[in-house]
């Protein structure tokens, strides 16, 4: 690993993220990059006539000295840590971020609820997964000196699932982690045997050219198998594919990943197929 972009917007929960992103920084020795990124609408930024010039100046100039006092915590101590500036909301420019400085992980963080709000939350963090090239590992109220030591890969074991099985696999070689891949088998239309769960999940190693090793675990919901799974084996995070502009995004619709977002109290991990 090589750096991490960390997403602030100077809310608790994206100092939640900076801590957690301090302790991965710290252990790894690696630099965050800590984005920023402005309300300017892009019709101030781009006027012909330079009539708000003057507004724009102040509103960077004032993300910089808050982003600059964000910054001063003793967390951050012997972590290298370079501050970056957005002038609007365009998550998939974190690709080009990621690119340049050559990030290996971006880092946000969430305040995953229950009930009715969960139909408000995440929006931002739904967006960046949606967008995101690089790995997304997505933090929910404090984690106290973060490790990856161990995380749960979960999935379907349908093909279109082999890329985000890759990114995941190489993830965990960059840290050193122990990746515990995990098929969900629950009591509906969808319930499977053993054989026949073992038939797909081996013709799904077989096309990804891997001998990993794979657990089948029973529960009533996918979502709550996996996070169910991730209590059982003390797992660092969860990982899960997502699809691309989908993302994590049918919050209206019961998506599994949103679902495993809102109510996992441990970081998830995303890997875009």
């Amino acid at each position: 690993m090589k750096k991490i972009i960390v997403l602030t917007d100077f809310s608790n929960q994206s100092e939640q993220a900076l801590k957690a992103a301090a302790d991965l920084a710290k252990k790894h020795k690696v630099e965050l990059l800590v984005v920023h990124m402005l309300e300017l609408n892009q019709a101030i930024i781009t006027s012909p006539d330079g009539m708000y010039i003057e507004q724009t100046v102040f509103l960077v100039k004032l993300a910089e000295k808050n982003l600059k006092e964000f910054l001063e915590k003793p967390y951050l101590e012997g972590v290298t840590v370079t501050p970056v500036i957005k002038h609007y909301k365009v998550f998939s420019e974190l690709n080009v971020i990621a690119k340049e400085h050559d990030a290996d992980l971006i880092v946000m963080g969430s305040n995953g609820a229950s009930g009715f709000e969960e139909m408000f939350i995440g929006s931002n963090a739904e967006k960046v997964v949606r967008n995101a090239t690089v790995p997304v590992l997505v933090i929910k109220g404090e984690v106290t000196n973060l490790s990856l030591d161990r995380f749960v890969f979960a999935c379907d074991f349908n093909d279109d699932n082999l890329p985000a099985f890759q990114k995941a696999k190489e993830f965990a070689a960059m840290l050193g982690a122990s990746m515990e891949v995990v098929f969900i088998n629950t009591p509906n239309d969808e319930f499977m045997s053993n054989r026949d769960a073992y038939q797909k999940i081996n013709k799904f190693l077989s096309k990804a050219n891997s001998a990993q090793q794979v657990e089948i675990y029973n529960d009533y919901s996918v979502e709550q198998g996996i996070i169910n799974y991730g209590k059982t084996i003390l797992a660092d995070a969860i990982a899960m594919p997502t699809h691309g502009r989908k993302g994590i995004s049918h919050m209206f619709n019961g998506s599994i990943g949103e679902d495993v977002v809102n109510h996992s109290k441990i970081p998830v991990i995303t890997f875009k197929i």
